[in-house]
């Protein structure tokens, strides 16, 4: 019997190209990353070793430095055989001697290596907070040190219940870790949905929204709370994906056709970061609706989008 399940030999061959294809984007990015590590940890040993903060202060602009020549590298190199479409929209007026704190919704890993892409060089290197314990994960909690990630400390809810009189310095620690900030332009990044954005996940968190899962206000006021004031602005980002959100595989195969990038400036108002996050009710409220707000209108642009771009 003929075998009319056997695969067209053109598609095999045009598969077999792809994921070649993608696996030298994927080595050139790890030869990259990991020549670009080794610098950053030499001057993470340097600042480790000398503890003069002018000194300190030199060997981080350097690693900032590397750091954006990484991602800059790294574009190019995602770039190689992929005709991707890049609408960027709201880039004017952002400042690298600025401070901000970056909000965005969140689909896909290739979120990261997108506001990377579109934000590198244009503000401060992108941080993240980190869990006080990673610090000591071997080689990356050095270097997170080095590039002054800020590292967290944060206690549970069983743990305060046994320890109430440690209630609000896990806050208080965090905040003055933050404070090396004020010297140096800092970018902050929250993906405030928590996770990444799926059908299956919005049915379980019951989300009000079309496109978007409920936000989760604590990483936002607890990142406001310690570095309310430094802020000069939030980078309120909302991502589309025309196509659909690309996976890491297919991106470096070369099938990222079409993204866009939507940036919105928000005032920094006291009245958001001032307050007791934690053991206030009333602000806490207050907080909430703030942010729901935010959310709102990022699910309506999202929409709006998706519709002139006639995605269902």
């Amino acid at each position: 019997m003929p075998d009319t399940q056997r695969e067209d030999p053109f598609a095999l061959l045009k598969k077999l190209l792809r994921n070649l294809h993608g696996l030298a984007i994927f080595s050139a990015t790890t030869i990259n990353t990991v020549i670009m590590f080794l610098p950053i940890m030499i001057f993470a040993l340097l600042k480790f070793l000398v503890p003069v903060k002018k000194f300190r202060n030199v060997m981080t602009a350097w690693i900032m430095a590397v750091g954006e020549i990484w991602i800059t590298l790294n574009a190019l190199i995602f770039a190689t055989g992929s005709n991707t479409v890049w609408d960027v929209r709201g880039l004017e007026g952002l400042g690298r001697n600025d401070w901000y704190l970056v909000i965005s919704n969140h689909q896909t890993w290739v979120d990261i290596v997108v506001l990377q892409t579109v934000l590198n060089r244009r503000i401060p290197f992108l941080k993240f907070f980190i869990k006080q314990e990673l610090i000591w994960f071997p080689f990356l909690g050095l270097a997170w040190w080095a590039m002054d990630m800020p590292f967290m400390k944060r206690y549970s809810k069983s743990y305060l219940a046994k320890h109430p009189e440690k209630k609000g310095e896990d806050l208080e620690a965090t905040r003055i870790a933050c404070q090396k900030f004020r010297d140096t332009p800092t970018s902050v990044i929250n993906f405030v949905e928590g996770t990444r954005f799926t059908e299956e996940k919005k049915a379980r968190r019951a989300s009000t929204f079309e496109h978007l899962l409920p936000p989760r206000a604590g990483g936002v006021a607890l990142a406001l709370s310690s570095m309310g004031d430094m802020f000069d602005a939030i980078l309120d980002v909302t991502i589309v994906y025309p196509r659909g959100p690309a996976q890491f595989w297919a991106m470096i195969c070369g099938e990222f056709e079409h993204v866009i990038v939507d940036i919105v400036r928000r005032p920094i108002e006291p009245k958001i970061y001032r307050g007791d996050y934690q053991n206030d009710r009333q602000f806490r409220s207050y907080f909430h609706q703030w942010l729901t707000r935010i959310w709102e209108e990022k699910d309506q642009k999202i929409s709006q989008i998706k519709s002139s771009q006639h995605i269902d």
